[in-house]
């Protein structure tokens, strides 16, 4: 494995800054690919050796478990973001904030939802990802994937069913490996004010000043999912060391040593009290990663 160019190997990897909750998770491998060839080898060796592998994004609104006795492969090095007119095509490692970032700065608009968005392209296409009742569909136009024979694809967004953070990309044995959107012609300057707006919003209403994965739970038709939440007196409950937040209670904030159990066991409680107090059922947004 060490033999194989275009990647990089730690073993025994800590994943704690590579997940937004901040959990103290470890892999047994941790590859990270700077090429394509380098990512076909790898994945050519790892099935060759039956060796279970994980693709992690940004590792932003997932819980990861405690351990992973694989390899978790990172997408660091295929993050080319590159615009023509009004066409922007960039690879799957690339961060949503330099997709927005890259639209503005080319007088685009469409993405400014995307700003603050703590995942890469290849996970965000993969679940979905969206704000501001926006999402990336909307002006997503195709994908190229890496199928189960690692034969590269190219896929039209028809091809693809999707609903509100979800898509049957989590159903498949694929790789997004890059994504090509159409915006329309906009002002940078009207761009940035908006986008300013919306951070100061966020800074007064979340607390983005601890470890979180975003919201938790879905909004229920007609409602808040944080409201509910707040009714039930939930706000500031704890279990170890993951606790719903005080500014806003459908946000689950890591206080500094919670482990992927005590954000499972608090989500559960949540859920729970919740459906007794209200019969409201909520639908969790975050997904829960098992690796066993």
């Amino acid at each position: 494995m060490n033999e194989i160019t275009g990647i990089s190997i730690t073993y025994d990897a800590s994943l704690k800054n590579l997940n937004t909750y901040k959990i103290d998770s470890t892999a047994k491998y941790l590859i990270e690919v700077q090429t394509l060839e380098g990512l076909i080898s790898i994945l050519n060796y790892l099935n060759e050796h039956n060796i279970k592998h994980f693709i992690l994004g940004a590792g932003s609104n997932i819980v990861i478990d405690d351990y992973f006795d694989g390899a978790i492969i990172k997408l660091n090095g295929l993050n080319k973001i590159e615009v023509k007119d009004n066409i922007i095509t960039c690879e799957a490692g690339a961060m949503m904030g330099a997709l927005s970032c890259a639209s503005m700065d080319h007088n685009l608009t469409g993405l400014e939802w995307a700003i603050n968005i703590p995942g890469t392209i290849g996970g965000s296409i993969v679940g979905n990802a969206g704000a501001y009742k926006k999402e990336i569909f909307d002006s997503l136009v195709e994908i190229k994937v890496l199928d189960e024979n690692l034969q590269i694809k190219e896929i039209k967004k028809e091809e693809i069913k999707h609903s509100y953070r979800h898509t049957d990309l989590k159903e498949k044995p694929w790789i997004v490996l890059e994504a090509t959107f159409k915006l329309e012609k906009g002002n940078k300057e009207e761009s940035l004010a908006l986008v300013r707006d919306r951070k100061e919003r966020r800074l007064a209403t979340q607390p983005l000043d601890m470890p979180s994965a975003g919201s938790v739970f879905r909004n229920p038709e007609n409602d808040h999912a944080g409201r509910l939440i707040e009714a039930a007196g939930l706000k500031g409950k704890k279990i170890g060391g993951a606790m719903v937040s005080e500014k806003h209670a459908n946000f689950i904030v890591n206080t500094g040593d919670a482990t992927s159990n005590d954000i499972k066991n608090l989500i559960k409680l949540v859920h729970t009290q919740v459906k007794e107090k209200f019969n409201v059922d909520l639908v969790l947004e975050q997904e829960i990663i098992d690796w066993k």
